[in-house]
C-alpha cells in the first residue's frame, strides 16, 4: 500500500511509520515539527527508517493545505498529527484549533474525491468523553478541556466527509498510550526520569486516578487493523488493565529498585479522572486484544530512558 502518516515524527507515528515499513508498504511521513516539544527528539524518533528507501518525508502544516502531489495515489492514511495534551490546551487554544481542526478540515479536503484512497484512520482520544472515560463508546462525549474539544469536533469533520463525500474514515479513540519514544512531557516519562534521577515527581491530584494503559506496540496493531474497519465506525482504543497513578508509582520503584520522591499539587483543570476502554467492539470487528501487560510495557519504557540518560 502506499500510506500517508501525519504526526510521522511524533511518538505514535513514529512507531506505526517503522511497522508499515517492516510490513513492506512505501510510508510518506507528514510532520510540522511543532515546538510543543524540541525537535531533536522528533529526529531522534525518525533515525531508525529516515532512510529507508520506501519512506519520505515531508515537512509541511497541515492547516495550511496539502499539496496535491502529497495526496495523490494515498491507499492508506494514518491521521495521528495534533497538538496534544490538557494543560497547554487551556493557555494556546489558537495553536489547538489550527493544529487539530483545521489541518484536519484541509486533510479531508485534500482527499475529498480520491479514486484510491481505501481508508483514513483518524487518531482521536479518550478525552473527548471528559473526566469519566470508562466503557465503551456509548458514553456520552462531554470533553473536559479544549484539547478533547478539538479532537471531537475533529471526528465530527470526518463523520461529515464520509456522510457528504464518501471518504472512507475510520476514528480510534487513544486511551493512555505509552512505551519507548513518549513524549518528554507525558506522565510516565516524567514519573520514570523522577525515580531514575532520584528527584521529585509532581502528583496533581489525589493520585487515585485511574487509567487504562496502552503499550505502543499494541496500539500500533490496532491502527493498522483500523484499515480493514468498515467506514464511519468509532473504536475505543485501551490496553485493559485498570491502575491508579499510586499504583504506577509503586510499580516503578519495584521495577527501578528506588523509591519515588512524592510531591503533592492541586489538581490540573480538565485532568481526567478515570480512563478505561471497553474494546469489545475493537475484537469483535478487527479480532483486536492487547498482550502487553502494564508490567511487562512499563519495564521496556524503564530500559528505553535509561538510555536517554
Amino acid at each position: 500500500m502506499r500510506c500517508i502518516v501525519t504526526g510521522a515524527a511524533g511518538f505514535i507515528g513514529s512507531h506505526l511509520c517503522e511497522r508499515l515499513l517492516a510490513d513492506g508498504h512505501a510510508v510518506t511521513g507528514i510532520d510540522c515539527f511543532t515546538d510543543y516539544y524540541p525537535r531533536a527528539i522528533k529526529e531522534r524518533n525518525l533515525a531508525s527508517f529516515r532512510a529507508h528507501p520506501q519512506f519520505t518525508l515531508r515537512e509541511l502544516d497541515l492547516s495550511q493545505g496539502v499539496p496535491a502531489d502529497v495526496a495523490a495515489g494515498a491507499e492508506w492514511v494514518f491521521h495521528l498529527a495534533a497538538m496534544a495534551g490538557l494543560t497547554r490546551s487551556w493557555l494556546d487554544f489558537d495553536s489547538y484549533n489550527k493544529h487539530n481542526l483545521t489541518a484536519t478540515h484541509r486533510l479531508l479536503e485534500a482527499l475529498k474525491g480520491s479514486p484510491t484512497l481505501k481508508r483514513i484512520i483518524y487518531a482521536s482520544t479518550s478525552s473527548v468523553y471528559g473526566k469519566y472515560a470508562s466503557g465503551d463508546e456509548a458514553l456520552p462525549t462531554r470533553p473536559g478541556s479544549p484539547y478533547g474539544i478539538t479532537k471531537l469536533a475533529s471526528e465530527q469533520l470526518c463523520r461529515v466527509y464520509g456522510d457528504e463525500f464518501g471518504v472512507p474514515a475510520v476514528v480510534l479513540r487513544y486511551f493512555s498510550v505509552y512505551g519507548p519514544r513518549q513524549r518528554p512531557e507525558m506522565g510516565y516519562h516524567l514519573f520514570i526520569n523522577a525515580i531514575l534521577q532520584g528527584k521529585p515527581i509532581k502528583l496533581t491530584g489525589d493520585g487515585l486516578q485511574v487509567r487504562g494503559n496502552t503499550y505502543i506496540s499494541d496500539c500500533v496493531e490496532a491502527t493498522i487493523r483500523a484499515t480493514q474497519a468498515m467506514p464511519g465506525e468509532v473504536f475505543n482504543l485501551g490496553g485493559g488493565e485498570l491502575v491508579t497513578v499510586l499504583e504506577v508509582f509503586k510499580k516503578l520503584e519495584r521495577i527501578i529498585g528506588k523509591p519515588a520522591i512524592i510531591e503533592r499539587h492541586p489538581p490540573r483543570p480538565g485532568d481526567q479522572l478515570a480512563t478505561g476502554a471497553d474494546v469489545t467492539k475493537l475484537f469483535r470487528h478487527l479480532g483486536w486484544k492487547p498482550t502487553t501487560s502494564i508490567d511487562e510495557g512499563l519495564a521496556k519504557q524503564v530500559e528505553w530512558q535509561k538510555t536517554l540518560n
